[in-house]
């Protein structure tokens, strides 16, 4: 068996850990701002300002999220009214989704914050860290390959 202080040793709990942590930072300044809205919806509705009407089963990759979490989080969306989902005349079985007049407003009121929350986050950091953060982060998601990964690390191989 190889050593469990191994993992320690690996980005992976690191990685889980700043995730958790950045998530909770910007709900909580989310929130002290007045801003109903979690992380995950703001990268919805900032990929659909990008490119508005996306078929929904476009964004489950966008939000990480299958496609049943993916329906509930429109869904709530639809409630508060950020989003609204239009069936395609072409293809029934496909919503496509749009961000709403107010959906921009809250965006427009969020994006200063996750600015601040940028600055804060990368507080002396250096520009040469960070873009070697980057540029490994990106390395380890060339290195995940969705469909490899299910094949390579089946009971066998392990």
């Amino acid at each position: 068996m190889q050593s469990l202080s191994e993992i320690d040793a690996s980005v992976l709990p690191w990685l889980g850990k700043a995730n958790k942590g950045v998530d909770y930072y910007i709900a909580e300044c989310f929130h002290s701002n007045g801003i109903e809205l979690t992380r995950v919806q703001f990268i919805l509705l900032k990929k659909l300002v990008e490119n508005d009407g996306q078929p929904q089963h476009n964004l489950a990759f966008v939000t990480d999220r299958d496609k049943a979490s993916l329906a509930r989080l429109i869904s709530t969306m639809e409630k508060k009214d950020l989003v609204r989902r239009e069936i395609c005349e072409k293809d029934r079985r496909i919503n496509h989704v749009f961000i709403t007049s107010y959906g921009k407003s809250v965006l427009k009121q969020a994006v200063p914050i996750i600015h601040k929350i940028i600055e804060a986050l990368q507080t002396e950091i250096s520009i040469s860290d960070l873009e070697t953060t980057i540029r490994v982060l990106k390395k380890l998601e060339n290195n995940i390959q969705p469909m490899e990964l299910s094949h390579s690390l089946n009971q066998n191989e392990l």
